[in-house]
């Protein structure tokens, strides 16, 4: 934005000429005191020549050079009361007299008389010049006046600059702030996209360094970011080796919000097809908010919390959403016809502790009764389980399937030996996380009880998997693990939804069908949703995982 010096242009002066002859000896030398600079000498001249039914025309324009000298004095309440009067009338300089009168607004502290007045400016050199009145006037006010009027005054560009500055020089952005300053940020970026070539262009986005990691040579290579870009690399590049034409860039967000902000001017950024990460909320928010403006798919790879996504065009879970595991839970159940009675046991993460809430309301629809509800940790787990019958001796069991909900081996791990010691043959459903601890050999249990709940579930005896993992081996010397594959698969996943022959819509080809076969997963379904819709329970049989029928 073009900064505009706020000085009174006296070059308008010179630019109106008086049809009326002769001109009064006071008013030729009100225009001399005011070319001087001598503004309060001129003030009252020009003061005394604005009765319209006595001067007629030569009222508009001592009306007009009232209110420059009046500015020039610093007196903008003047100005103000001389031209509202003849901002609507009809003569040659009415829209110099609008502009000239959203500055006296301005500078009289009616930011919102101003901007309206600026929306009625017809001649194009005018409202360049207004808007960057704007930009000089409204880049220290507050951000809640700039976010509030917003979407009303969107058009003005200096508008828009001056909003950027005010929510630039903030620490912290409130969530609205940074949707505001992304929204800004997106519509900068319009038009730089809008030639597609025929590559498949992927920005990655993931916090590899933060204030403790400070260089990439320090992250460690069992860190789930490391494993998860190991993943996306890997598969990048067996794209290319199979003919397709792909590209990924990647950005490191340093756990910094504003080192994220300033990244998203980054042009690669802004003509990028997909954006795969960040993963913290805070970061996310800012992408998603990013992402909504600029068009441009977001996809989050690892997390299950983004129920707000499903009201956004371009924002995604690459996993399944708490509320399409509670279904896919519910819906699992009913076809087993195990019984009614459920016990829920739920970790105190985010994600569990919604799941299990979402669980409680669906389980009581779907004719369930919940005999217990309680949050578990590593120590009050195998009482959870005792409490509900689940004991050495003649016992009783007071449900008809457990529901654990937790991703910590800590806690899975007494729940795993109570089960195993006492032979137990109750439903257990479990995350699909549980099935990589390497304390737990289901294959030795004398009852098959554990079940499985999908997450973007692994499909670990595929032949896709199979070749995958010689692979892989082959190039790094160690076996993938399982964010690795989920890296992999994102990337497949992409792929296939996204190309030059395709075209790449996201939304569109996602739409085209309701279930999409996984190459190293079981498979998606993000028709109409923002996030993957496919989620099976899976059991063990033969030491093959299966969905239940």
């Amino acid at each position: 934005m073009k900064k505009f010096l706020l000085v009174i242009p006296v070059f308008f002066i010179l630019s109106f000429a008086i049809a009326q002859i002769p001109t009064p000896d006071d008013y030729r030398k009100a225009q001399s005191e005011l070319a001087a600079k001598n503004y309060w000498e001129a003030i009252p001249l020009f003061k005394q020549f604005t009765d319209p039914k006595e001067y007629g025309n030569l009222a508009n324009y001592a009306a007009f050079h009232l209110a420059e000298a009046a500015l020039g004095a610093n007196q903008p309440g003047q100005a103000v009361t001389a031209l509202e009067p003849v901002v609507t009338s009809n003569w040659a300089k009415s829209e110099e007299a609008k502009y000239l009168l959203a500055v006296a607004y301005f500078k009289n502290q009616q930011n919102l008389e101003a901007l309206r007045l600026i929306k009625k400016i017809r001649d194009d050199k005018l409202m360049s010049m207004a808007e960057n009145a704007t930009y000089e006037n409204l880049k220290q006010v507050s951000v809640s006046f700039m976010i509030a009027n917003l979407s009303e005054f969107k058009e003005n560009s200096g508008y828009g600059e001056a909003l950027k500055r005010v929510l630039e020089n903030q620490t912290i952005l409130s969530a609205t702030e940074r949707a505001a300053y992304y929204e800004l940020q997106g519509k900068a970026n319009v038009g730089k996209n809008a030639v597609k070539d025929e590559v498949l262009d992927i920005v990655v986005i993931l916090p590899f360094t933060n204030s403790s990691r400070t260089n990439l040579s320090t992250i460690p290579q069992n860190d789930f970011v490391f494993e998860l870009y190991q993943g996306l690399e890997y598969g990048v590049e067996q794209l290319k080796q199979n003919g397709t034409m792909v590209n990924m860039l990647t950005f490191d967000s340093k756990r910094d919000v504003a080192h994220l902000q300033s990244l998203l001017t980054e042009p690669a950024i802004a003509s990028a097809d997909i954006i795969i990460g960040p993963i913290y909320p805070d970061e996310s928010d800012v992408v998603s908010s990013f992402a909504e403006t600029a068009k441009i798919p977001f996809v989050h790879p690892l997390s299950n919390l983004g129920e707000r996504f499903e009201e956004l065009r371009y924002s995604y879970l690459f996993r399944p959403s708490v509320s399409s595991i509670a279904e896919g839970i519910v819906e699992g159940l009913r076809k087993q016809n195990w019984g009614k009675r459920v016990a829920v046991g739920y970790s105190g993460s985010s994600r569990d502790e919604m799941l299990a809430k979402m669980l409680q309301d669906q389980l009581a629809a779907a004719g369930f009764q919940m005999v217990k509800y309680e949050q578990i940790n590593p120590r009050n787990t195998s009482e959870f389980l005792q409490g509900l019958g689940i004991r050495g001796g003649q016992s009783t069991v007071s449900v008809d399937q457990i529901i654990l909900l937790s991703d910590d081996p800590s806690i899975a791990q007494p729940a795993f030996s109570l089960m195993e010691s006492i032979t137990a043959s109750i439903p257990t459903l479990v995350m699909d996380s549980w099935l990589g601890f390497n304390f737990a050999n289901y294959e030795m249990l004398e009852f098959p009880n554990f079940y499985f709940i999908g997450n973007n579930t692994l499909n670990f005896y595929g032949e896709p998997m199979q070749e995958f993992r010689n692979k892989f081996y082959d190039k790094y010397l160690n076996f993938p693990s399982m964010n690795a594959a989920i890296g992999v698969e994102l990337v497949n996943w992409i792929a296939s939804n996204m190309s030059d022959t395709k075209g790449f819509d996201l939304r569109r080809n996602l739409d085209q069908k309701a279930f999409q076969a996984g190459d190293l997963t079981w498979g998606f379904n993000f028709q109409g949703a923002h996030n993957n819709q496919y989620v099976p329970v899976f059991k063990l049989e033969a030491g093959e995982l299966k969905p239940l029928d």
